[in-house]
C-alpha cells in the first residue's frame, strides 16, 4: 500500500496540492489525471524521491521494486535488446559477472553465474525484451542496432521497453502513449492489463485509462480525490458528486437565510433574545459549503473555409517516399527501407482522394508511411513518380508532429499571426487568440515559457486563422490534455472541410473519422471496420504469430480490370478470419 497523509507540495512559490490523505492499494490500476501544470508529473517525482514532500509524508512499502522510464536516452553504442535486457538489473548483473569471469577464465565463475541465472530463469531475458521490443514496434532487423542510431521518438520507445522488462512492485507510466502508434497503444494496453503490481499512470487518452484504470485520482484545485472505476466512470461520479454539492449549498443558503431573517428580527427584542442567540449558534456551526464553480470550458473552433469545392486533392498511382539529394529532409522510421537509386519509396501506386466532407483516419504501424503520405498530400514531398493534382481554391491547414517544436523562440502569438496576416489590426488578433484561450495579456507573452499544451494550441490557432478547407493533422493531441482533447473533437466535428487524422488517441479518432486508411507493407488501403474490428484484427494477427493476416480485399474488387472509383480510391479491406481462430 501506498499512503500519502496529510501531504502537501509546492513547486516555487506555487501550491500544486494541499491536505491529501489517500491510499493506494497494491494491484490497483491508477489513472492520474487533472489539467495541465496541476502536478501530476511532481506528484510522481515525489514518488520516486526527486523532490520532498513540503509537508506531510508519503509511505512506501519496505523494498518496493519501482520502476519508471528514463526521460533521457545516452547515446549508447548498446545494441537496443541489450539496453531492454539491462532493465533486468538482477539479470544484467549476473550476465555481466558471466563476460568478467569468461575474460579471466574463472570457469567456476562462470558456472556460478550460469546456475544464478537458471534459479531466475534468466536464460529467456533476451526473449522477453526481444517480445517487448516487437510489440513497441521494432521490427527484427533493428532490435540489434546500436542506441545511438535511433531517433528520439525510437528512444523514447527503448525507454519504456526498458522499464517494462524490469521486475517491479509499483510501475510509474507518464505520457506512455505519446510516442506511439495506434498499433502499439492496443498491444500496450494488452500488456499493462496483465501487469500484476500497482500502476500509477498519468495519461490524457481516455480510451487507454477505460481500457486499463481501477481507479482513478483527479487532482484538482489543489485538492487529489480518488475514485473507483475508470474514466468513464469518474466522469459519472463526479457529475454526480457536484450535483449533490450544488444541492447541499442551496439548502444550506436556504438555512442560513432563515436563519439570518430570524436574528435581525428577534435580536432586539427581550422575549426572543435567547432564541435569536440560539440561532446564531447555529449559524456559526454551518458547515460552509461550497457552491459549485463552473469550469472555464475551454471551445475552440475552425471557422468555415471560404470556398469548399467538391474535388479537392488526389493521388494517382503516386510512389511516395523521399530523395536522396536533401531535397527533402523526410526519412523512413524504419531502417530497413532498401535505397533506389537516388530515392527511397515508401509507398506505391497510391491512389488516395479528398473530397468535401471525407473524414478519414490513417492507421497503420510506425514508419509504415502514415507521414509519409501526409507530407505527400501537402506537397512537402516532390513525388516519385504519378501525379498529385489540386484543386485551384485548395487551402491546406497542416499539423505536423514538428509543429509545436517550429514555433519561433523570443516571439509572442500575436507576432507569429502578423508573419501570416500581415495587414490585420492588434485588436482583431487578441480578439482571436481570446478565443483560443489565448486572452488579455496572454497574447503578449513570448512563446518560450509556454507549456506543450499551450503551444499545441496556439499552432492549431495559427492553422485555423488561414480558413483552410482541408485539414491535414498529424498526431495533433500528444500535448493537448483531456478537455482539450474533448474540444478539439468537437471542432473538427463541426469541420465542413476534409480532414486526415493521423492519431493514436482512439477517443478523437473515433469521433472524428468516417472511414479508414490503412498505411502498410507500402501500400495504402482502405479498411473496411471501425477501430474495435482494427484492435480486434490485430489482436488475431498477433496471436497467429504475424505475418499470416493481411487484410482481406472484398471478392467482388479484386477484379482488375474493373476501373477506380471516381474518388480515385482503393477497395475496401477487412480483417481476415485467421485460421483456426475460434475453433
Amino acid at each position: 500500500m501506498i499512503a500519502f497523509r496529510n501531504f502537501a507540495l509546492r513547486r516555487g512559490e506555487r501550491l500544486l496540492l494541499s491536505d491529501v490523505d489517500i491510499a493506494l492499494h497494491a494491484g490497483a490500476k491508477v489513472g492520474v489525471i487533472g489539467r495541465n501544470g496541476c502536478g501530476k508529473s511532481s506528484l510522481f517525482a515525489v514518488v520516486t524521491g526527486e523532490i520532498e514532500p513540503d509537508k506531510g509524508d508519503i509511505d512506501l512499502p519496505n523494498k518496493l521494486r519501482l520502476a519508471s522510464v528514463a526521460q533521457e536516452t545516452p547515446s549508447l553504442p548498446d545494441s537496443a535488446i541489450d539496453f531492454v535486457v539491462s532493465g533486468d538489473t538482477e539479470v544484467h548483473a549476473i550476465l555481466e559477472a558471466e563476460k568478467a569471469a569468461t575474460a579471466a577464465e574463472d570457469w567456476d565463475g562462470v558456472a556460478a553465474a550460469h546456475q544464478k541465472l537458471a534459479e531466475i530463469n534468466g536464460y529467456d531475458a533476451e526473449a522477453r525484451a526481444g517480445r517487448l521490443l516487437h510489440g513497441l514496434g521494432f521490427r527484427p532487423q533493428t532490435h540489434r542496432m546500436a542506441v545511438s542510431e535511433f531517433s528520439g521518438g525510437w528512444r523514447v520507445r527503448l525507454n519504456l521497453a526498458r522499464a517494462l522488462m524490469q521486475p517491479s512492485d509499483l510501475l510509474l507510466l507518464d505520457e506512455p502513449t505519446n510516442h506511439l502508434d495506434l498499433d502499439a497503444v492496443l498491444w500496450l494496453e494488452q500488456w499493462l492489463q496483465k501487469y500484476p503490481g500497482m500502476l500509477l499512470m498519468i495519461s490524457h487518452d481516455r480510451e487507454f485509462l477505460d481500457g486499463l484504470c481501477t481507479h482513478t485520482l483527479h487532482l484538482h484545485e489543489q485538492r487529489a480525490k480518488l475514485y473507483s472505476g475508470d474514466y468513464t466512470s469518474f466522469e459519472r461520479q463526479r457529475a454526480e458528486h457536484l450535483r449533490q454539492q450544488q444541492i447541499a449549498f442551496e439548502k444550506e443558503q436556504a438555512e442560513r437565510a432563515h436563519l439570518q431573517a430570524f436574528i435581525d428580527r428577534f435580536k432586539a427584542k427581550a422575549s426572543k433574545a435567547k432564541q435569536a442567540q440560539s440561532r446564531v449558534k447555529r449559524l456559526a456551526k454551518l458547515a460552509g459549503t461550497e457552491a459549485v464553480r463552473a469550469e472555464r470550458e475551454i471551445r475552440i473552433n475552425f471557422a468555415q473555409p471560404a470556398k469548399l469545392p467538391h474535388s479537392l486533392l488526389r493521388l494517382n498511382l503516386v510512389d511516395a517516399g523521399y530523395r536522396l539529394d536533401g531535397s527533402a529532409h523526410a526519412g523512413p522510421s524504419d531502417h530497413d527501407v532498401p535505397e533506389e537509386g537516388d530515392h527511397v519509396t515508401i509507398l506505391r501506386k497510391v491512389k488516395f482522394g479528398l473530397e468535401a466532407g471525407d473524414r478519414i483516419g490513417l492507421l497503420g504501424p510506425n514508419g509504415a508511411g502514415k507521414s509519409t503520405l501526409v507530407k505527400t498530400l501537402v506537397g512537402e514531398l516532390p513525388l516519385l513518380d504519378g501525379e498529385r493534382t489540386a484543386h485551384p481554391d485548395l487551402v491546406l491547414g497542416y499539423f505536423a508532429q514538428h509543429t509545436v517544436e517550429s514555433l519561433h523562440e523570443g516571439q509572442t502569438p500575436i507576432d507569429h499571426l502578423r508573419e501570416i496576416a500581415p495587414g490585420v489590426s492588434t485588436q482583431d488578433f487578441r480578439d482571436y487568440l481570446g478565443r483560443w484561450q489565448f486572452p488579455g495579456d496572454r497574447a503578449f507573452e513570448v512563446v518560450d515559457g509556454f507549456s506543450g499544451g499551450e503551444r499545441a494550441r496556439l499552432a492549431l490557432a495559427l492553422i485555423a486563422w488561414r480558413k483552410p478547407n482541408v485539414l491535414l493533422l498529424d498526431e495533433p493531441t500528444n500535448h493537448l490534455d483531456l478537455e482539450m482533447r474533448e474540444a478539439l473533437a468537437e471542432a473538427l466535428s463541426d469541420f465542413e472541410g476534409a480532414i486526415v487524422l493521423v492519431s493514436h488517441d482512439r477517443h478523437l479518432t473515433g469521433l472524428v473519422c468516417d472511414t479508414f486508411w490503412r498505411v502498410a507493407d507500402g501500400k495504402v488501403e482502405e479498411f473496411s471496420g471501425d477501430l474495435d474490428e482494427y484492435a480486434a484484427w490485430l489482436r488475431a494477427r498477433g496471436s497467429n504469430g504475424g505475418g499470416e493476416a493481411e487484410p482481406k480485399v472484398k471478392a467482388k474488387e479484386k477484379e482488375k480490370e474493373k476501373p477506380a472509383s471516381p474518388q480515385g480510391k482503393v477497395p475496401d479491406y477487412t480483417p481476415k478470419k485467421q485460421r483456426g481462430a475460434g475453433r
